[in-house]
Formats: C-alpha cells, structure tokens, sequence
C-alpha cells in the first residue's frame, strides 16, 4: 500500500538549516536518519552524470555555487556525480528538481526515466484497469501523434478524444499512461462508482502530492493543486493529467463536469476522453486564453480501419486464439486468412469492443455452426445476437434468468452470486448458470471473498436498457428497482 509522507515530515534541505549550519558539509552519516521509501530516492545515470557535469560548466558554475543556487548540500551534487561512494541509497527527488531548475534540465536528463517514473507509481485502483485495457492494444498511432502535436503547438490545454462506445477511448488512454508513467490519471467508473468530482479530486491530489512533494496540499482545489505543482517542473517538464468517460461522471448542478479548470498554467495538459455529446451536454467551459482540440474517432475511419484490421491480424497469430480461429476459417467455403480479416473488420464497424468479445468467441467455438455471412454486424448487432442465442427470446421467456440479468444492471456496483441471487429472489444455481453464460461481458472481481461480477463495459448496460429490449423482456424496471431498494433498507451489505 502506498502512503504520503507528510511535509512536515520531510527532511530538511541541508542548505535551508539556519546558520551556521548550512555552511557546513553533509555527509550522510549526518543526514536526518528518517525512514524513506527506495521510490523517493533516485540514482544519476552513467549519461546522466556526464550530461550534469557538462552543464554545470556550461553554465560557468563550480560544485559548490551549483549547491548554493540550487540550495542543497554539496554533498548532494557530488553523490548526483558519482564522486562519493559512501550513499548508495541515492539522492532525494527535491534535491534533483533543484539541480535542473538551474541548469535548464530535466530530471530525466540526470535520472533514467524508468527510474525517475517507477511503474508502481500508478494508483492501485486503476492497476488491473490498465492492464486489462492495453493487453492486446496495437494501433492507434495516429492518436497519440495528434496528442504530442498539440503538446508541441500549445503552452499548455485541454484534447479531448471523442468517440462511440467500444471504439477504444478508455484503452487509448490507458496506453497513454502506460507508456508516458509521468502522467497523472484518473479512469471514470459509474458500475464502480468512481465518477464523483470529490473523489475525482481526492485521487488526483494524493498523486500530485505524492509525486511533487506538494506542500500544504491537503486542502487545496484543483487550480491551486496545479499552479503548486507548475511551480516545481523542471525546463522541459510538463504535467499531463488523464481523465477517461468524463460522460460516467455523476455531478449536480452547474459547472465544468469535475469542476475542471477554466485556464490552466503553462505546461499543464488535460487528455479527456468521451462518447460524443451535445453542445448542453458538455459541460467543459474555458477561458479563450486555453487552448483546446478534439480528436473524434469517428472521423478517422481510415486510420481506425487499418488498426482495426491490425488487431485481428495480431489474434490470428496469438497463441491462445490462434487454433480456434484458424480451424474456424478452414471450415469456411474458400476463405483465407486475408479474406477474414478484410470481412471481420468491416463487420465490426471499426469497434474494437466488438473485436474484443467476437473473436475469442469464434476460436472457443461459439459460431462453429454459422457461416461468415451469419455473423453479427457491429457492437449492437453483437449484443442482440448473443441475447438471442443464450435464449433470452424464447417462448416462454425465461423470466427468472431475464430478471437477473436486469438485477446486475440495477445493481450497478459489483456483487456477489448470493447477492445477486438474494435481490434476484432467485436459487444460487440459476444465478450461476446465468453468471456462467454472459462471462465474457462480466469481470470477475476475485479479490474480495466470494468473487463479486459486474458488467464489463457501460455500452452492455445501455443496450439493456433499450425500450424494445427492456419490452421485449418484458421486465419492469421499476419493479426491480424498488425491490432492491427494500432489501438495501434491511442493511445488506453489498
């Protein structure tokens, strides 16, 4: 579990202590002995060395009047040196920053970046999120070009991704902080209740605050908790902030939707991702001193297409679908491995959601008794297909099953079998039976005991509460939502 070292807590920089203190050498047997984790201590790298030595002459300073601009120790920049051997735990976070500000560097310059920006610095929350999203990811380099080009044109702003459900918005995202691990995040989650701005804030103050050491931030709003932190970027620095499904976000009242800023300080960005809106919908007002642009996926279908067809290419060469879908196509009449991709791709409308379920779906056998030309077209078309097939239209409906399902996507948050099967009024049995036909739109949470379920994706949960779907169901709604509203009053806990 990670944790905030409180500032008051935080050693003092050597050359901050009152005379005649700060005239003396810091050795590190003299150093505050206060326990740190290895993560706030970093190392110079062997080019970072070499480039720290060449700037401080560079800039007509000597060890010593380095120290003193940057107010640390000499010792400090020695150790950054690799002339004292006597700390091999590093040189603190603070201390680095210092040293780049005034010789117009960036940590990076001295630090390795892998280094500089561990891995585990990501919230745990969103740990499994990312992993989940960027596991099979390929393409999209289009995106992330139009992203570094808006970065490079502006001094700071706000790009927005926009596009449909299952085109890839939350992935692309969580590839973004995956590759660039300076980035800040937070991934919206209305089925997880991670979509409120207090919580918004919360996460993103404890990773500012972690990350930059941020004095006296516990209270501070957004824009203040921003302009701190503009004030410790290193030259060449830049702060970027993540936010995914800022359509997921549940907020009353007036206002930008997580009370986003109007300006922003220089080297500040925001990439935002959402399903497209209308113009009352989007809630992102901002000063006409900030920049903005917006990608919007739908418009690049040539690019899209191309990823789309990329990532069918990649499963067809896996090792755990390859057998599957190979077998599949040479049950086909004359179909070839081009020929599949070429269909497949136009059948899923450049949805990777749709990719994402199909095609596992086809190499576990799922379609062995459908021919290509059977196979359902889109996300949509997908979800009514598969509706269908687990005999959800049957005569008679099988009410018991329909109604669970229905329960999940009241239910919202995730739940376990027998809690589900306790506001479902249903046996366990039938609860599992269902939970073992719609596993692939489910993720098993299996960190809590029993495992809880939830649907997978919010576009799932729209279908089903589509007005044909819904009569054709033939549920009430509103019915289910009072039940489960009177068992939530006897204090069952979800």
């Amino acid at each position: 579990m990670r944790y905030i070292t409180p500032y008051s807590l935080l050693p003092t920089p050597y050359s901050r202590l009152p005379a005649p203190y700060s005239l003396l050498p810091a050795p590190c047997s003299l150093l505050p002995k206060i326990k740190m984790r290895e993560s706030d201590k970093v190392r110079s790298s062997q080019q970072g060395k070499a480039r720290l030595r060449q700037a401080y002459k560079d800039a007509g300073l000597t060890q010593k009047t380095l120290a003193e601009q940057a107010r640390v120790s000499e010792e400090t920049v020695k150790r950054l040196l690799g002339t004292r051997r006597d700390c091999p735990n590093g040189v603190e976070r603070w201390a680095v920053r210092n040293i780049c500000k005034v010789l117009n560097l960036k940590p990076t310059d001295i630090v390795d970046k892998k280094d500089w920006y561990p891995q585990q610095q990501l919230p745990p929350e969103f740990e499994q999120f990312i992993q989940d999203k960027t596991q099979l990811f390929c393409g999209r380099e289009f995106v992330f070009k139009a992203i570094e080009d808006f970065f490079s044109n502006t001094a700071h702003g706000y790009f927005t991704i926009i596009g449909d459900a299952g085109m890839g918005k939350s992935a692309i995202a969580a590839k973004y902080v995956l590759e660039n691990p300076d980035a800040i995040c937070f991934f919206n989650s209305r089925a997880e209740g991670m979509n409120r701005p207090e919580l918004f804030l919360r996460k993103i103050r404890q990773q500012l605050t972690t990350r930059y050491q941020l004095p006296d931030a516990q209270d501070a709003d957004l824009s203040a908790l921003l302009a701190k932190v503009r004030e410790k970027l290193s030259a060449g620095e830049r702060l970027v902030i993540v936010v995914d499904a800022l359509d997921e976000v549940d907020q009353e009242g007036a206002g930008n939707l997580l009370y986003l800023p109007t300006m922003l300080p220089d080297r500040v960005y925001f990439i935002l991702t959402r399903r497209p809106y209308n113009q009352n919908e989007k809630r992102l007002q901002l000063s006409p001193a900030t920049p903005s642009q917006e990608l919007d996926l739908r418009e690049n279908y040539q690019q899209s297409h191309r990823d789309v067809k990329e990532y069918i290419w990649q499963l067809l060469n896996h090792p755990d679908y390859k057998p599957g879908l190979s077998k599949w196509i040479n049950q086909q009449r004359a179909l070839s491995n081009q020929e599949f991709v070429e269909q497949i791709a136009g059948k899923s409308e450049n949805n990777f959601m749709y990719l994402r379920w199909v095609l596992p779906a086809i190499a576990d056998g799922f379609y062995n008794d459908k021919p290509l030309n059977e196979l359902p077209v889109g996300l949509q078309g997908y979800y009514e297909n598969h509706w269908q097939l687990m005999g959800m239209t049957t005569k008679p409906l099988p009410r018991e099953k329909i109604k669970i399902v229905y329960v999940m996507c009241i239910l919202r948050s995730a739940a376990s079998r027998q809690v589900i099967a306790k506001y479902s009024d249903e046996e366990e049995l039938t609860v599992q039976e269902v939970l073992d036909g719609w596993a692939e739109f489910l993720q098993k949470q299996e960190s809590y005991r029993p495992p809880r379920y939830r649907f997978y994706h919010e576009s799932f949960r729209d279908f089903l509460y589509r007005q044909e779907i819904v009569e054709a169901a033939g549920v009430n709604l509103s019915d289910i939502s009072a039940e489960i509203a009177d068992n939530m009053t006897e204090g069952l806990d979800l």
